[in-house]
């Protein structure tokens, strides 16, 4: 089945926060997560966010948190925030259980067309937790390409997780846009 058809893409609200925080956590955390391929559940415990860390992403200036749904109901979520040149993707989460059917593809292409109409973007930037060599091979299909530039965890914030290893970095991964 293509999941990628009948999506509505809007601008998440202070009422989504509780839903996105669930779709986050749904895709990335805990036993629910390994339903779908980008589980972190092996590298990290704890929560990926929070209710205020969502909001704070809804009110930021030169942000968007985009919202996709079909039928009624809450999809796939991502961030996107101009930042000079560049706009930078984050938050990107799809439910787990409809993951590998190209609904990741579908808002992905809608983000950067949307940094590129939106803000004149030329370029996207993204950090993924570099020992993520599944997740990094997939945006290098879809034209990332890995900088080498990277940035430590932060161990130490359980905002951000409680790391089970200790070898975990943030690696910088750009694509032009044309």
């Amino acid at each position: 089945m293509d999941t990628a058809t009948g999506l509505t893409y809007r601008d998440a609200t202070d009422a989504d926060v509780d839903a996105l925080v669930a779709l986050v956590e749904s895709a990335y955390r805990g036993d629910a997560s390994r339903v779908g391929w980008t589980t972190e559940a092996d590298i990290l415990d704890g929560q990926r966010t929070d209710p205020e860390g969502v909001l704070q992403v809804i009110k930021a200036p030169d942000s968007r948190l985009l919202v996709v749904e079909r039928e009624g109901a809450i999809v796939a979520c991502c961030h996107l925030e101009h930042r000079g040149t560049h706009a930078y993707f984050g938050m990107f989460a799809v439910s787990p259980t409809l993951q590998g059917a190209g609904l990741g593809k579908a808002v992905m292409s809608e983000a950067e067309r949307l940094a590129r109409t939106t803000w004149g973007a030329t370029e996207m930037h993204m950090t993924v937790i570099s020992v993520r060599d599944d997740l990094i091979g997939w945006y290098e299909r879809r034209g990332y390409r890995r900088t080498g530039e990277t940035t430590p965890f932060p161990y130490g914030d359980e905002r951000f997780g409680i790391p089970r290893r200790p070898d975990l970095r943030f690696e910088l991964l750009v694509k032009p846009l044309g």
